[in-house]
């Protein structure tokens, strides 16, 4: 016994012994790299930590927003979420028998709640609608072998937090506890500039992308583009630092977030001015138009809308041609007048000039001594020619000089990206070869540029003269930029900006003032459908056929109209400019774009006139009205509405009399009247329960109809 006792203690105390020589080995081991380690390679490893030190990682801004004239947004950054689920995550990869009823259950969900495709409608076939299921998706990724799952199923892009609390209360989802890494459903964060009105003035508000080098976002159109310096803000800058768990970014200095710029738009008024825009261009059928409101004292741009036609006939929103040059046509006549009457070639309205064919054109309306009221009313191209003739006819190239005088060649800076100057050529004696041009060639194209052809100018230009003529000859800057707001809230308002102090004296401006209301008001006027007794709108028209492949379509023609309203007292000045078929007129197209702009703001008191239109922000329990839907207690749930009423729409709106909107809510009934050419009043607040014109009365444009609303 002793025997076998004394034969297992050796064979333990020499097992043991062969663990102390183990442990002995391996602490040799540890101790060697560590000596090589701290004393051998200690240079190397000293450097390489001071490399990972040294560098300096940058810290992106927060970008500012941009904000219309009230403070609405127009762009902002929204913190948004990618949610995922790891399927190799260790929880998932335990399940050892999938419950495909729970995974069934949580496809379900998926479907109606994130579905993978938003519109089953374009979906044609019953295969196309499995195919697009969270059901197929989701099977096949189970039924492949656990370590073949993807780590990263995105379930929902672009949500919120409320979006990840739902989700994990799906079915399978809520069978697994705990938080953050221990539970196999996640979510990545990230920073997407959001437009809560969708396409109003997109392209003057521009969009934004990242860069291909970094993470940074910039503006590529638009404000977005030209303010992109003020908006972007400055970057940080973070040194790793070494903790005992390893190292984290530490901020050195810290990112100013960008300034939020307040534009001069007006929601209400750009809503009005597209909607506006896109009624003529359906209308005439047009390839694009273009429109911008301008407050006359400030140079405020209040509205500006550019559209064109679609593949699929409808209209969205196009190239910002605001801000490109055209040829102008006749809207030229009324700025060289006004050089004319500054300079002296002519000294009252009722000045005469002979309108006899000359330099190659007639005057439609006949020859014959006119006045400059008639020229510029009957839009004579021989009389405006033969007036700059009178001064400019020896030295044709100082019409050009004069022009650069008045600051035509200078940048806008109106806070549009893309903006062009105007193209207006100097006409010399010799071309860029040093061929001598003869003045009979110099003296035609004098005449075309005195009234508006052989030029170019931008719509947005144009506009700043006739705005200045409104203005008393002060010429103020057209600006999108109303002021800019750090981020401690400090509001630095851009005080009224000028291109020159004057483009013209007061008288002059007062004198073609008055040559321009005849264009409207005059019996042979070319804008006679501009007239609106309740609002005296002026200005001038203008066609100009398109140039394609080189030479002109007559096949089409820009038809533009530059004015402003009331003519007593100028608030706001506009032009719109559209191309369309050559069967159409300015007078039929552009001219009702600013009439209509001038008529619908006059019925909301937005001239300085009294009017019940504007109900302001007086408090008043949620109304749903005018639904013809049947989804009304899902609707007032979903804005809130605790209780409202269910008021039926009444029949069709027939032609040629007046519409019938009792039960519609007070917009929809504005809306359908004003398109019928009445003008509304309004009496308190709600939806529709009486008109004082009946529904079915003959149709009068331009009567005014008094809606009676009530709760």
């Amino acid at each position: 016994m002793s025997k076998s006792k004394n034969a297992n203690k050796k064979h333990i105390l020499f097992r043991y012994g062969l663990i102390t020589l183990g442990f002995l080995g391996i602490s040799v081991l540890v101790l060697a790299k560590l000596f090589n380690t701290t004393v051998i390679l200690a240079a190397d490893w000293n450097a390489q930590a001071r490399a990972e030190l040294a560098e300096v990682d940058t810290i992106l801004p927060e970008r500012g927003k941009i904000l219309a004239d009230n403070g609405n947004i127009l762009a902002c950054n929204l913190k948004v979420y990618d949610i995922k689920v790891d399927l190799r995550h260790n929880k998932v990869m335990k399940i050892k028998s999938i419950n495909w009823a729970q995974i069934d259950s949580l496809a379900d969900s998926l479907n109606r709640y994130y579905p993978r495709i938003t519109d089953y409608a374009k979906l044609r076939n019953r295969d196309s609608i499995q195919k697009y299921s969270w059901h197929t998706r989701l099977k096949k990724e189970f039924d492949k072998a656990p370590d073949r799952r993807p780590r990263a199923l995105r379930l929902a892009k672009n949500g919120s937090v409320d979006d990840f609390n739902r989700i994990r209360n799906f079915p399978f989802f809520k069978e697994f506890s705990g938080r953050g890494f221990r539970h196999p459903l996640y979510k990545e964060e990230k920073n997407i500039r959001m437009y809560p009105y969708g396409k109003m003035a997109y392209r003057s508000i521009g969009r934004v992308n990242q860069t291909a080098e970094s993470k940074e976002v910039h503006g590529y159109s638009g404000l977005e583009m030209d303010l992109d310096s003020l908006l972007y803000g400055k970057p940080g800058l973070a040194k790793k630092r070494a903790l005992t768990s390893g190292f984290t970014n530490w901020a050195i200095a810290d990112p100013v977030r960008g300034y939020d710029i307040r534009t001069t738009i007006d929601i209400d008024l750009q809503d009005m001015l597209e909607e506006e825009l896109h009624k003529i261009c359906l209308d005439a059928r047009a390839e694009w138009g273009t429109a911008v409101l301008m407050e006359v004292k400030s140079g405020e741009i209040k509205a500006i809308s550019n559209i064109e036609r679609l593949d699929d006939g409808s209209y969205g929103e196009a190239l910002n041609r605001a801000v490109l040059p055209f040829e102008p046509g006749s809207v030229m006549k009324p700025i060289s007048l006004m050089i004319a009457f500054e300079d002296g070639l002519v000294h009252s309205v009722n000045d005469r000039v002979d309108c006899s064919p000359f330099q190659r054109t007639s005057d439609p309306h006949g020859a014959g001594m006119k006045s400059m009221k008639q020229v510029i009313e009957q839009s004579s191209n021989p009389g405006i020619a033969r007036v700059i003739f009178r001064g400019y006819s020896q030295n044709p190239a100082k019409f050009h000089d004069r022009l650069k005088g008045l600051g035509f060649f200078e940048p806008l800076r109106s806070g549009i990206a893309g903006e062009c100057t105007p193209r207006i050529k100097r006409l010399v004696s010799k071309d860029s070869r040093g061929n001598n041009i003869t003045m009979t060639a110099r003296h035609l194209d004098l005449a075309r540029q005195a009234y508006g052809y052989n030029t170019e100018l931008p719509p947005l230009f144009t506009l700043s003269v006739y705005n200045a003529i409104a203005n008393g000859g002060k010429y103020v800057r057209p600006h999108l930029m109303k002021s800019l707001i750090d981020e401690s809230g400090r509001d630095s308002i851009i005080p009224i900006q000028y291109i020159r102090d004057r483009i013209c004296s007061e008288e002059t401006a007062r004198k073609v003032s008055e040559c321009l209301a005849e264009v409207v008001w005059g019996e042979h006027g070319t804008a006679q459908a501009v007239r609106d007794d309740r609002v005296k709108v002026v200005g001038k028209t203008g066609t100009a056929y398109p140039v394609e492949k080189g030479k002109y379509n007559t096949a089409k023609r820009r038809f533009a109209f530059a004015g402003f309203f009331p003519y007593e007292e100028p608030k706001y000045s506009c032009f719109a400019l559209v191309l369309a078929p050559a069967g159409s007129s300015a007078n039929r197209t552009s001219g009702q774009v600013v009439k209509n702009m001038a008529v619908k703001m006059f019925a909301r008191g937005k001239l300085d006139n009294s009017s019940q239109y504007a109900q302001g922000n007086i408090a008043s329990p949620g109304v749903l009205a005018g639904s013809v839907m049947s989804d009304s207690k899902e609707l007032a749930s979903d804005v809130g509405v605790r209780s409202f009423k269910h008021v039926r729409t009444r029949k069709a709106i027939e032609p040629g009399e007046v519409p019938d909107v009792k039960g519609y809510d007070a917009p929809s009934a504005i809306k359908i009247l004003e398109s019928s050419g009445l003008t509304v009043r309004l009496s308190g607040r709600g939806h529709v329960v009486a008109q004082s014109v009946a529904p079915g009365t003959k149709l009068k444009r331009g009567q005014i109809v008094t809606l009676s609303l009530k709760i």
